[in-house]
């Protein structure tokens, strides 16, 4: 299984952000545009990310919910139809939420920065330091944390959650507040 060592964070300057990463980049940007339906899956997070071509990819993740720069296990497969997929999918294990975002990405090296705009949630930056084979996490950690300085991402602006799990949250919020009032 594929590993890397990841990061997000809130992004309250996106300009000096796009100016730093642009300066240290050895590829990108990149613009895209998808949207990832989650499923239902005990054993991780699994969604298919679908793209404004018409392609798609299916991902299986698992990390935890911490602030810092963590490890992530992760598999995919790319789909030229990502819409008959889904369907299966939903039917199958039950979709349980979506995630619409505007993505620059820009390769540092071997640590892909995600600049995400998403819809319901605004501004993030995330990290994702590639590791290779057999490598130690914490070298990983060490390059992220580096990166973190040289972009300006402070630890006050880590964020533990999944994007799904944030939009769950505003959903889940309103329904607390009424019921405890």
């Amino acid at each position: 299984m594929a590993r890397n060592v990841e990061i997000k964070a809130r992004m309250s300057d996106r300009p000096s952000l796009v100016a730093r990463a642009k300066a240290l980049a050895t590829a990108g940007p990149l613009d895209l545009q998808h949207i990832d339906t989650f499923f239902d899956c005990p054993g991780g997070r699994l969604k298919l990310r679908e793209f404004c071509d018409g392609k798609g990819e299916l991902i299986f993740y698992c990390r935890a919910n911490e602030a810092g720069p963590k490890e992530s296990f992760y598999l995919r497969h790319e789909t030229s139809a990502p819409a008959e997929l889904r369907d299966i999918l939903t039917q199958a294990y039950g979709a349980i939420g979506e995630v619409s975002k505007r993505r620059t990405v820009f390769l540092i090296g071997r640590t892909r920065v995600h600049i995400d705009d998403v819809a319901g949630l605004g501004q993030f930056v995330e990290l994702e330091v590639v590791l290779a084979d057999g490598e130690l996490a914490e070298a990983g950690r060490r390059e992220a944390e580096e990166l973190m300085h040289k972009l300006g991402i402070s630890s006050q602006e880590l964020v533990r959650a999944a994007y799904m799990d944030l939009i769950a949250d505003l959903v889940v919020q309103p329904t607390n507040r009424s019921s405890a009032a």
